[in-house]
């Protein structure tokens, strides 16, 4: 393999990662990926609405499964081996991902230095997120992609990747509608020609196998493509789980996500508009970026992780300009840069990935030990905020479970509040109505010690016997410093 020792660096980092990286970042990862694949394997667990509304395209997620279907019959399906093995698969495709970057950035050390250097893709490069997936094939179809003076033979290979990306992802669009445009500008056959013969007919072949393979899980016939778009754009149901300004994304997001390395690309992109015709390539990368970032910021409901995507094409900017700068630099100069850009993002590369937000994943071991001693007597009560922790995924193990719910408002109902918010505004009452005095109480409840206070009656009959740390700064007041574990006495 051509560029084994590069690739072998990558791969390094991406498996350590696995492991270093210990924090929960959002629910999607485990309950739009790890709990499908549990559920479609194991045959019991929770499914949440996006897959009885059909929204979702199982596409993914049946790799996934059919590895724990492997497992399963090898009788290697222990919940660690569970949890590891689809992050060490999605760390194996961001290395091959990071490898093609290096081959198409053409920098050598700036191109390893900037990708393996990223925060933000070292903390989602072996997550379970679809939009790990997604920034992966993307940085594969971009190095794929025939960029002029890069001496990329045409060829329909990133056709291929980008159709398969929009059909699981369809959001990824805003990024390649402009990419392809630029490649039927500069492609030498007629604009006609590559439309009707290369991207209709691998189009058409991709969507129809999309809706078969998601017919065939989801049980009916379905289009998940329109379904997406009739839930979170045409509906806005995204609306429901937050909102943020429409700036929100470039003084926050877009900074965030490239954290120090925010820096050597506005200087970049300086040198780019002031030097059009030099720099063809970056400009239609820059054009790709404002054109996504400007649509992502129409949407009401915007989140870091949906502009993973932008990466690539950022760092890709970013490293050829570091490595036409380091040549006329002094030899101090590049190294006070490159510890710079290094220290700034090590620092929240293990802040995030080994300290914010650890709890609720650890409190997942506490409960499978808990679990497996006596799973018959065993029913656990999670008083959190909807989807704070994963599920059976990680408990593997078919104990009773109940959770706080937060459905969107599908019904239309007027004046609708969903559990989550209905317990929160009066917890006693809730538990009142839902664990009657005489009725059976559950045998653990977990929750943040910020609520202990306010469900003490009920907690009288319980003891504390786990306080696992979680974050030094709660997001919210639902979220506390402290998980904590409460049993029953009589348990």
């Amino acid at each position: 393999m051509k560029n084994l020792d590069v690739f072998l660096i990558f791969l390094a980092i991406r498996i350590a990662s696995v492991f270093l990286v210990q924090t929960y970042f959002v629910p999607d990862e485990y309950w739009q990926s790890l709990e499908v694949a549990h559920h479609q394997v194991f045959k019991y667990g929770h499914l949440t609405w996006e897959w009885s509304k059909g929204i979702r395209s199982y596409s993914p997620i049946i790799i996934v499964s059919g590895l724990f279907k492997i497992l399963q019959l090898l009788q290697l399906d222990t919940a660690e081996i569970l949890i590891y093995s689809p992050r060490l698969l999605q760390a194996l495709l961001s290395a091959y991902s990071d490898l093609s970057f290096y081959k198409w950035s053409g920098t050598k050390k700036w191109a390893i230095f900037c990708i393996a250097n990223s925060w933000f893709w070292y903390y989602t490069g072996s997550r379970t997120l679809i939009n790990s997936l997604e920034c992966a094939l993307t940085t594969i179809a971009l190095s794929k992609f025939p960029w002029p003076g890069k001496g990329i033979e045409e060829n329909s290979i990133f056709i291929w990747i980008v159709a398969v990306i929009f059909f699981i992802r369809p959001t990824s669009a805003l990024i390649w509608l402009p990419l392809c445009i630029y490649h039927l500008i500069i492609n030498k056959n007629s604009v006609l020609n590559v439309v009707l013969k290369t991207y209709l007919p691998i189009g058409l072949f991709v969507f129809a196998l999309s809706v078969l393979v998601d017919s065939l899980c989801h049980g009916s016939f379905v289009v998940t493509l329109y379904e997406f778009l009739k839930f979170n754009i045409f509906e806005d149901v995204g609306s429901f789980y937050g909102v943020q300004p429409w700036h929100w994304y470039l003084s926050t997001g877009f900074p965030a996500i490239l954290g120090i390395q925010f820096l050597p690309f506005m200087s970049a992109s300086t040198v780019v508009l002031k030097n059009r015709k030099v720099h063809p390539n970056e400009l239609a990368m820059l054009g790709t970026i404002v054109f996504a970032l400007t649509m992502y910021s129409c949407l009401p409901h915007k989140e870091f992780r949906f502009i993973l995507s932008l990466l690539p094409l950022v760092l890709y900017i970013s490293s050829r300009f570091l490595s036409a700068w380091s040549r006329k630099a002094s030899r101090a100069a590049v190294w006070v840069v490159a510890t710079v850009i290094f220290v700034g993002n090590v620092v929240p590369m293990w802040y995030l990935g080994m300290v914010h937000q650890r709890g609720t994943l650890d409190v997942m071991t506490s409960l499978r030990q808990i679990s497996h001693k006596n799973p018959q007597q065993t029913s656990l009560l999670f008083l959190m905020p909807c989807h704070s922790t994963p599920l059976y995924s990680h408990l593997h193990i078919n104990v009773t479970t109940r959770f706080l719910t937060c459905l969107p408002n599908l019904n239309n109902i007027d004046g609708y509040v969903d559990e989550a918010d209905q317990f929160y505004k009066n917890p006693s009452a809730w538990l009142r109505q839902n664990y009657p005095p005489n009725g059976t109480l559950p045998s653990h409840i977990i929750l943040f010690d910020v609520l202990e206070a306010n469900i003490s009656d009920i907690l009288s009959r319980y003891k504390q016997t786990h306080e696992i740390f979680h974050t030094d700064m709660p997001a919210t007041s639902r979220i506390g410093k402290y998980v904590l574990i409460h049993k029953r006495l009589d348990y």
